[in-house]
């Protein structure tokens, strides 16, 4: 069994180690794969699993036979953020504590946020991409807000999904702020001050 936890890895479970250990399964899972760019704030990716397979994809994978190694300091600075998961529980726990003010924020303001068990939030907004982009571009040039956006084809034309991620070193004013950028832009994207006019074919 393969499973994919670029979510739950470093947040679920009581020591971090995932969504398999959330559910009392991590024993069964013969490969593990998760990413260093969500919990770890960094980059990468790794697949755990006994040896054999791990040396079988390492030699196999096509992807793998031209790639080059994480640079060392990235792979210093994941080390330490495992000792980190390993050692300071209480970041897990407040992380939690902030993914829930969040998440009830959003929802107490009338967005939709969908069904998540994970830190990452997603918003569901209506508009094209054109839109979507102003509205990113507004949201971290003037309200200091970084997200991520998730368009047409990924999901159907008119739909735009937003993607935040809150962390254990966010504040409550980090919290507030947030939210009420979110509601301020929500409010120009109904008016349609984001939209692009259409230049006109010649």
């Amino acid at each position: 069994m393969l499973v994919d936890d670029a979510h739950g890895f470093g947040t679920m479970g009581k020591t971090g180690a995932g969504t398999g250990e959330a559910q009392g399964v991590q024993d069964e899972i013969d490969l593990y794969f998760s990413t260093f760019a969500k919990s770890m704030a960094s980059i990468g990716a790794f697949i755990s699993g006994d040896r054999n397979i791990i040396n079988y994809l390492r030699y196999n994978m096509r992807s793998q036979i031209f790639a080059k190694s994480l640079p060392m300091p990235l792979v210093l600075g994941n080390l330490k953020r495992l000792e980190m998961l390993r050692n300071r529980p209480e970041l897990k726990a407040k992380l939690w504590e902030n993914v829930a003010k969040i998440q009830q924020g959003l929802r107490d303001r009338g967005f939709d946020i969908g069904h998540t068990d994970s830190p990452v939030t997603p918003i569901y907004l209506k508009g094209d991409i054109p839109e979507a982009t102003a509205m990113c571009l507004d949201l971290r040039e003037n309200y200091n807000i970084f997200c991520s956006i998730v368009v047409y084809p990924v999901i159907p034309k008119g739909q735009i999904i937003y993607r935040i991620i809150p962390t254990a070193t966010h504040t409550d004013q980090d919290i507030e702020e947030t939210l009420n950028a979110f509601s301020e832009t929500k409010k120009k994207l109904d008016a349609k001050v984001y939209q692009v006019a259409e230049i006109p074919v010649v």
